[in-house]
């Protein structure tokens, strides 16, 4: 006896991608891992599953169920996905996933180009040695790889922490090291972000104290807070 398949159940049966996704995951600054989650966030939302648990998430993917906690924390907080509160009929509350945050960003023209004009690490690193006027020491080389593998800076915002030391007049790693674990105990996790952030810290500063910063050639990066990428 042949089993028949039903080819609408087959049609149904679908997980559409945007591509945007697949292709431009990396200048969001996520991996694998966590694209997988996303994926599998997408599946439960489609099938009406709104606010599925760890423990859920993990019953199809290869992590634990505290590492998909812990993934869905980073994912809130590079501000790609979002909880939202939901109201029913009988105005019962209850908690819902959106991505309408990854959306936003993936169709953001802006902020995606300029998330690829910085997005290989070996620009980065050109980057560095151009503005530092000579070639990066391994220790200094070690730092920026540790910005970007484990505390999951991506490029962009590294650049924009080196502009900000430019337009500080404090060129130095520790500064910038500085600046970065700032902005990420702030929540701060893009170059926009950080750039209003930072007009705000500057409007703060009063006439006198901005007189006594060292004056040096920065312009290149002085006027990053205007840009438009």
């Amino acid at each position: 006896m042949t089993n028949k398949f039903s080819l609408q159940q087959i049609i149904l049966n679908q997980l559409q991608v945007p591509i945007e996704l697949l292709s431009k995951y990396k200048q969001l600054g996520l991996n694998e891992k966590e694209v997988m989650l996303v994926l599998q966030l997408l599946r439960y939302l489609q099938i009406r599953n709104d606010f599925p648990t760890p423990y859920e998430l993990s019953l199809h993917v290869t992590m634990d169920e505290q590492e998909c906690a812990n993934l869905l924390r980073k994912l809130v907080k590079k501000d790609l996905l979002s909880i939202e509160k939901k109201e029913n009929e009988s105005k019962q509350l209850s908690e819902a996933y959106s991505l309408d945050p990854l959306w936003e960003k993936l169709f953001s023209k802006e902020e995606i180009q300029e998330e690829h004009s910085i997005d290989t690490i070996g620009t980065i690193f050109i980057v560095f040695e151009q503005e530092f006027g000579r070639p990066l020491s391994p220790f200094e080389i070690e730092t920026i790889n540790a910005w970007i593998d484990e505390d999951e800076i991506t490029p962009a915002l590294i650049k924009a922490g080196l502009r900000e030391s430019v337009l500080m007049g404090k060129l130095n790693f520790k500064y910038i090291d500085r600046i970065l674990r700032e902005w990420k105990k702030k929540g701060i996790h893009s170059v926009d972000q950080a750039r209003n952030a930072s007009k705000k810290f500057h409007l703060t500063q009063s006439t006198s104290n901005q007189e006594n910063i060292p004056k040096r050639d920065t312009s290149f990066y002085y006027n990053w807070l205007e840009e438009e990428d």
